[in-house]
């Protein structure tokens, strides 16, 4: 066997070591059980933060507050409450 066989064949191995690791990265992912389904809890906290989202639009209309940019504000209030949720439940 040549040299540059035998290089190939070590960087190979240390790539197999040094990725195995990564494969075994979503084992304990956190899941809610919903009739029976497990769902992840990312998307259960999406969807709470959706509600919430349309809740405080609702607010906002209720008490004649105009946004200024609608467009930025409701899908970044929606990602802060998926975050926020997801730290105080699962975290």
């Amino acid at each position: 066997m040549s040299a540059s066989g035998e290089i190939w064949r070590l960087k190979w191995r240390h790539l197999l070591l040094l990725t195995t690791p990564l494969l075994a990265g979503c084992s304990r992912a956190p899941s809610v059980d919903i009739l029976g389904s497990f769902f992840p809890a990312w998307l259960v906290c999406f969807i709470v933060a959706i509600v919430l989202t349309a809740l405080v639009r609702l607010a906002l209309l209720r008490l004649h507050i105009k946004d200024a940019l609608p467009m930025l504000l409701y899908p970044s209030l929606t990602a802060v409450l998926t975050f926020l949720l997801w730290l105080i439940f699962y975290y």
